[in-house]
């Protein structure tokens, strides 16, 4: 059951806040001497076996004696990920991560730590993730499924990288016009980095991810996560991903797993019986050309096709390997279809909330930007499983907490936990748990509709084009 806070009376509130009051105990009692081991007792999803296992399974691990080794090297790409107001070396000293010196001093310079970073490289931050990523987003989204179903979605996005050589000439960018006068194409102002997720739609967790350069198609970067869906589960992808090769080997190479897209206009089908009113079962022939690349694909396919309208727009269709109307109502398909926004806000919180508005990554090479991309997945998911934490002491679903006040706690404790002396913590925890209210978002409003549309218009100044390096210059 549902309560509301703001209605709450003072016992109904005490006997609320309490347990919450117990594991903010429990994550703060080691403030009296924080370092970066001290971060799995602040977010207690993570196990720190874990950063062992992943340094000894890549090859990673530090065997000589350094200031930075390989396992804090790991804690400081994560604080990258939450501490974005700060520089590299800033976050290194807040979290205390370098042995210290002979003198005693902590202190390290940003070249150390470039090179500690250079040292790990991107093998061991994946491992996390991915260690962790499959664990936690498939056990969300069996706890919360829809006609014994797990709900995902597959999408894409970009990301700007640090404009540098090096990522550059890796990433590369989209064309952005012409010069003046002239007709060559200009280059994208930073290079982008394509990114490719497949997320546990009611909970935002991110269970699989791939990027690389931005010339890829995202559909060759999904190509390698729809083997991680798991069986009994429904993916809503876009109607980019409305293929043979795509739709088939999904829904053939596992047991119970289905899908939902949307019809292009120029979709061709051959219906075969009517359903119900505006769905029938309907026939797809798979193209020559789809069968030459993949010779298992067949000739047909069934699916079934569900029309769709909303008020003052043209009719669609919603397709859908969903082929069972009895099990799987129309009138509820065309709801649940609307779930696959939920991309998009997640994408929102990752790209505008944990990266402060800039939509950059930092680092200035492909290796280190793939190290700080998958530090930055894995902390968008341990802030969602906070999330989940406190939803579930609110006893409300996890969409109505607010991932900008929560990320805030979570850096805020984490800064708390620095300075903070033991004996303090009891009265500012009154506080912690009052913020939680701040928390609760309002009920979603399902028909609540807007039109995409450009909100700020951009700058008329002139665009500033990539500069180039020395050695270009003098090739040409």
């Amino acid at each position: 059951m549902t309560r509301d806070l703001s209605g709450s009376g003072p016992e109904d509130h005490a006997a609320l806040v309490a347990p919450v009051q117990e594991t903010f105990t429990e994550a703060l009692e080691f403030t009296s001497e924080f370092t970066a081991h001290a971060w799995p007792n602040l977010i207690k999803h993570f196990d720190p076996v874990w950063v062992d296992e992943a340094l000894m399974a890549t090859g990673t691990a530090t065997i000589r004696r350094r200031r930075l080794p390989a396992e804090q090297t790991v804690w400081l790409v994560l604080g990258m990920a939450v501490m974005r107001d700060l520089p590299i070396a800033a976050v290194a000293l807040k979290l205390d991560i370098a042995l210290p010196a002979a003198d005693g001093s902590r202190t390290v310079a940003s070249s150390a730590l470039s090179q500690a970073r250079t040292r790990l490289g991107p093998e061991p931050m994946e491992w996390l993730y991915l260690r962790t990523a499959e664990e936690w987003a498939h056990r969300s989204a069996g706890a919360d499924r829809w006609r014994g179903l797990g709900l995902y979605g597959v999408d894409g996005s970009s990301l700007r990288v640090a404009d540098s050589v090096e990522n550059r000439d890796h990433f590369g960018g989209h064309s952005s016009g012409r010069h003046e006068g002239g007709r060559e194409e200009r280059e994208s102002g930073y290079p982008l980095m394509r990114l490719v997720v497949l997320m546990a739609l009611r909970s935002h967790l991110l269970a699989a991810a791939a990027f690389g350069p931005y010339a890829v198609d995202e559909r060759a970067y999904a190509a390698s996560l729809w083997d991680t869906v798991p069986d009994h589960s429904l993916v809503l992808i876009d109607r980019h991903y409305l293929q043979a090769n795509v739709l088939v080997p999904l829904t053939s190479n596992g047991v119970g797993r289905h899908w939902i897209t949307r019809a292009k206009s120029k979709t061709k089908f051959r219906s075969i019986r009517r359903l119900g009113k505006g769905d029938e079962l309907v026939e797809f022939e798979v193209s020559s050309e789809a069968r030459r690349k993949n010779p298992s694909l067949p000739t047909h396919f069934d699916a079934r096709a569900i029309r769709y309208q909303r008020k003052g727009f043209q009719p669609q269709f919603l397709l859908t390997s969903l082929v069972d109307e009895t099990r799987f109502p129309a009138d509820e398909i065309r709801v649940l279809y609307h779930e696959r926004w939920e991309l998009e806000l997640g994408f929102g919180e990752l790209k505008t909330d944990m990266l402060e508005r800039l939509e950059t990554l930092r680092s200035k090479s492909p290796s280190s930007v793939a190290q700080e991309m998958w530090g930055l997945l894995l902390a968008y998911n341990l802030v969602r499983l906070e999330i989940e934490r406190v939803a579930a002491e609110l006893k409300v679903h996890p969409l109505r907490i607010s991932f900008v006040a929560a990320l805030r706690e979570v850096v805020e404790q984490w800064h708390l936990a620095t300075i903070v002396s033991p004996g303090t913590i009891p009265t500012r925890l009154g506080t912690v748990t009052d913020r939680l209210r701040q928390f609760l978002l309002p009920p979603r409003r399902p028909k609540r509709v807007f039109p995409r549309a450009v909100k700020i218009k951009m700058s008329n100044y002139a665009r500033k084009p990539p500069t180039q390096s020395s050695s270009k210059k003098r090739a040409k």
